[in-house]
């Protein structure tokens, strides 16, 4: 059986977007995630917008075998140490920091704007139209409680970006 092996950091379309378009041009296609995030909330967008499984790039090669064979399979799969974290999730929903609670898409819109992207650049990556960019801009420092770009990127890099 076929399977989508498929890293969320991608140019272009975010791998949500790619997820999502997966799942209604072919709906039976087992798309699993290999990807360095372990947020919460990239997980769970991930798996919102369609994703089978979801596994973590620092898991050993015995894990991400039995992860392909499950999703191939029909089942669901997700990385043992995630899933914990998702089960106590619920006690720490009211402590989520103000980024965990945006869409995909404006999760995407922030990191390119933190990776020091303009308006411009962004709505050609993503084929959008720059009024589209600055709706997002908008949202997210509101929801953020930030004025400028380079707050964002102050927060981008305090809050979420890890070397």
């Amino acid at each position: 059986m076929d399977l989508v092996l498929l890293d969320l950091n991608m140019p272009g379309l975010g791998g949500c977007e790619t997820i999502s378009r997966i799942r209604r041009e072919f709906p039976t296609l087992p798309v699993l995630v290999l990807s360095m995030h372990n947020e919460l909330q990239i997980v769970s967008l991930a798996l919102k917008a369609g994703a089978n499984g979801y596994l973590t790039k620092d898991s050993d090669p015995e894990m991400l075998m039995a992860a392909i064979r499950r999703v191939a399979e029909g089942q669901r799969f997700i990385d043992p140490k995630l899933a914990e974290k998702i089960v106590f999730a619920d006690e720490v929903e009211a402590a989520k920091k103000p980024h965990e609670k945006l869409s995909a898409r404006e999760f995407q819109i922030l990191e390119l704007l933190a990776s020091g992207k303009g308006i411009n650049e962004i709505s050609q990556e993503l084929a959008i139209s720059n009024k589209t960019v600055s709706t997002y801009k908008s949202r997210l420092c509101e929801k953020l409680q930030i004025k400028n770009t380079a707050e964002l990127i102050r927060y981008y890099d305090a809050q979420i970006w890890q070397p």
